[in-house]
């Protein structure tokens, strides 16, 4: 009789180059659901308002323009939006905010990570517990008391209630890239004759470069994108930042301009892209620091 030569089915290959494609299918889903959006707004903004709103619609745009790019930018839209008024008001409030939150949180992780005192557990745990209260039940008294100091419509007084929802998560994030810094350089500083601001200065800070570098990001991400605060604080036209004022100036009554809407968009998310871009291997690194201690 002749043997039967054909192999035996490799049922564990099997099973393993089907998860396999099926996680790469999942994986591919996921990945055109996310970056759809991102096409359509990049598309619609090079289109004109009569193909914007054509049946069906159309993925590439069938005569490609960039007027709705150099209206917003020339200022040359029929109600004279002041786009690049707007971009600088963003660009300074989250520059500020950035630089505010790393001079006041990092003293402040510091210390909850190396200096003992009493009630240092009970504290923190209220630093996390501030962050979640609702934006929304702060925003009346916080109008009227920053009506009385007359800071409605100024930077600073932006950047003080963006401090309220920045430090909290920063003094957290940096606590942990603190904890994960071994003590036996602070005793190393202490001998050498330094003190403990000395030695967080010249021995600490190198070394959290990453976790200082992640949170600057979320930061400026953080400001960068805020409306709510931004729409009570703000009632001067000219001192309105990107998300509001974009609402306010494409949004109407009975229309939306949505090709500069888009390209409005288009322009406001390529500075994050751009940070992200050179930034993200501080980003990445900074994250999976902070999440190990020891």
């Amino acid at each position: 009789m002749k043997s039967d030569s054909r192999r035996p089915w490799n049922t564990a290959g099997l099973v393993k180059k089907s998860l396999r494609v099926t996680r790469f299918c999942l994986i591919l889903i996921v990945l055109i659901l996310y970056l759809m959006p991102i096409y359509w707004m990049i598309s619609t903004s090079f289109k004109l308002q009569p193909e914007i709103f054509k049946l069906p619609p159309t993925l590439i745009p069938e005569q490609p323009t960039l007027e709705n790019y150099i209206s917003i930018i020339t200022g040359t839209m029929a109600s004279a939006i002041p786009f690049l008024v707007y971009l600088k008001n963003s660009l300074l409030v989250a520059v500020f905010t950035v630089t505010a939150t790393l001079l006041l949180a990092t003293p402040a992780a510091y210390a909850f990570s190396r200096v003992p005192f009493a009630g240092k557990r009970r504290l923190i745990y209220f630093v996390l517990v501030s962050q979640m209260l609702p934006v929304v039940l702060i925003l009346i008294p916080l109008y009227r008391t920053f009506m009385r100091l007359r800071l409605l419509s100024s930077y600073p007084g932006l950047v003080v209630p963006y401090l309220m929802l920045t430090l909290p998560f920063s003094i957290w994030m940096l606590k942990g890239y603190f904890d994960s810094i071994p003590r036996e350089l602070d005793e190393a500083a202490k001998v050498d004759g330094c003190t403990k601001f000395q030695a967080m200065q010249r021995v600490i800070l190198p070394n959290v470069t990453p976790g200082l570098t992640a949170t600057a990001i979320v930061t400026f991400i953080m400001a960068w994108d805020e409306f709510i605060i931004a729409l009570t604080i703000m009632d001067d036209n000219l001192m309105r930042t990107l998300p509001v004022g974009m609402i306010q100036s494409f949004v109407g009554q009975f229309s939306v301009k949505w090709g500069e809407m888009m390209a409005a968009s288009v322009v406001t998310t390529v500075p994050v892209i751009i940070i992200f871009i050179f930034l993200s291997k501080y980003l990445i690194g900074g994250l999976t620091a902070g999440a190990v201690k020891g």
